[in-house]
């Protein structure tokens, strides 16, 4: 992901309104107020007042209640798809499948699950069993999310009902270079609210504005803080709730590898990688950004990956038929093209696409790349893939996890117990094999990033415990009657002798000790 950078309204001195327009039309299609801190601070204060009550149900009556809000996304997701496409620019097929459908599918995944995840969790005791204990969950209070420009709507509003489904209420920064799409969450949010009794419009929050705004929601009380974005601006964000002592989940994007073998299926291959690299003009964090191809296959798979791409449409994003929209964000542009540049000054070869023209960047295949450049290196952000070729397995291995970062990556490989083996040698918090960059899609799995690429995950059921204090809670079971335990005081003697047998019968290495470790205990 990039930063959440200024958009073109700084320079035209918008200092206290977003104006934002279409990357496709260059309409105008809104405009969102600059929040300062204090009006920040006002919104959690106000999240914070509906969390009590929201806190005090039980997680059946919350996933109950928050199915209102599901179906009435439902309902509305042709709208909030034409949403996205008019304000992000991607294709409309891709606002529906990568935001608004994953979205549905997380809170229905949640929504049947949630209570037993969330449930008490007991923990069997090996030694002091005459006592009972157990782990619940507890919602945290007020969730910060900062959301980024490229999935303006399934990241934001997603993360928040993972908040919700906790217990907690959430404020939410949207990217200044898309905050409309939030806006138009919480008005069916606030309509949700006026038919389901239980849910409160406070609980979800929008606060628009540039960067100080996001900064604003780190240091306004918040008890958590969900940030997706650059590193650069992640490590501000780690920074600033480190200072708080409150948690904080990082997702900062990759440079995200694919290893490719000789016994690949190469049409499969071809296929995944071309809807892996170019898919939201490449403007994913988890795009096939660089791919090490075993030299025997490298030039059947390089042609046939140019020859897909060269039959990709490129248009109006709000076309049903367009597969490639325009850029989101103009800097962004700026950065694909003198990674472009740098390629080839170097050498590497353009086998299609090349120069943007305005907002639309073409997909564009290079070949002839040696690893270390730039392009394998520094996350471009836009539709560049680059192929590498290899003599060997190991040193694509060696390749792929030379990077500060480690989000995704991807195997292709004829025999996938083959692929799942190389896979688990990968630095990367999600490695997928025969498959492309849909992982995010799967509620169930969880969302997560090493090196620089990040800190914690989001989705799963560890994703959604981690958005509750997980509390311990001790009890005596079945010796209620026991006025004291042994180890209290008064120490003496015959206690301290009668504890070392007990350590030599238990954990010695005579024949309790093997029953022990036979049994598991």
């Amino acid at each position: 992901m990039v930063a959440l950078a200024q958009t073109e309204n700084d320079a035209a001195g918008f200092a206290d309104r977003l104006i934002i327009h279409s990357p496709g039309s260059g309409e105008k299609l809104g405009e969102a107020p600059v929040m300062d801190a204090a009006e920040v601070q006002a919104a959690v204060a106000r999240a914070r007042a509906a969390q009590v009550a929201w806190g005090a149900l039980s997680v059946k009556e919350r996933c109950a209640a928050l199915r209102a809000f599901r179906i009435k996304v439902v309902q509305n997701a042709d709208a909030l798809a034409r949403a996205v496409s008019s304000e992000n620019g991607k294709p409309l097929q891709e606002a529906l499948t990568h935001d608004v459908l994953p979205f549905c599918d997380l809170m229905a995944y949640f929504e049947h699950r949630a209570p037993k995840i969330l449930a008490p969790q007991a923990i069997h005791l090996h030694f002091m069993i005459q006592r009972r204990s157990y782990l619940h969950c507890v919602p945290r209070g007020v969730v910060g999310v900062i959301g980024p420009w490229n999935f303006p709507f399934s990241i934001p509003i997603g993360d928040a009902v993972m908040a919700l489904f906790a217990g907690n209420a959430t404020v939410i920064k949207p990217s200044e270079v898309t905050p409309l799409i939030a806006l138009k969450a919480k008005q069916l949010w606030d309509e949700t609210c006026r038919d389901e009794p239980r849910l409160h419009p406070d609980l979800i929050q929008i606060v628009t504005g540039r960067g100080l705004t996001g900064a604003a929601v780190c240091t306004s009380g918040v008890n958590q803080v969900m940030f997706t974005g650059s590193v650069p601006t992640g490590k501000k964000v780690a920074v600033a709730c480190a200072e708080r002592l409150i948690p904080c989940v990082l997702e900062l994007g990759g440079i995200n590898p694919a290893i490719v073998t000789a016994d690949a299926d190469v049409e499969r291959t071809a296929h995944a990688i071309l809807w892996g690299a170019f898919a939201n003009s490449g403007q994913v964090c988890a795009s096939i950004s660089r791919v090490y191809v075993a030299r025997p296959i490298a030039e059947r798979l390089t042609q046939r990956v140019v020859e897909l791409t060269a039959s990709l449409q490129q248009g109006d994003p709000l076309n049903a038929d367009t597969e490639l929209g325009a850029m989101t964000f103009l800097p962004q542009i700026a950065i694909g093209q003198g990674i472009l540049d740098d390629t080839i000054a170097q050498g590497g070869r353009v086998r299609c696409g090349g120069t943007p023209n305005g907002r639309f960047f073409p997909p564009t295949v290079l070949d002839n790349v040696e690893h270390g450049w730039r392009i394998t290196r520094d996350e471009s952000f836009s539709p560049l893939l680059a192929f590498i070729s290899v003599d060997d397995t190991e040193t694509a291995i060696r390749c792929a996890n030379d990077s500060d970062k480690g989000l995704m990556a991807y195997v292709f490989c004829g025999d996938e117990e083959h692929g799942a083996r190389i896979a688990e040698r990968l630095e990367a918090g999600t490695t997928m094999v025969n498959n492309a960059i849909d992982s995010h899609g799967a509620p169930g799995t969880p969302w997560q990033g090493m090196k620089e690429s990040g800190l914690g995950q989001v989705h799963s059921a560890q994703g959604l415990r981690d958005l509750c204090q997980v509390r311990h809670v001790q009890t005596r079971s079945w010796v209620p009657w026991l006025t004291k335990e042994l180890w209290w005081y008064p120490y003496s003697p015959k206690v301290y002798g009668a504890f070392l047998q007990v350590m030599r019968v238990m954990w010695g290495g005579g024949p309790l000790d093997s029953f022990l470790r036979k049994v598991g205990k």
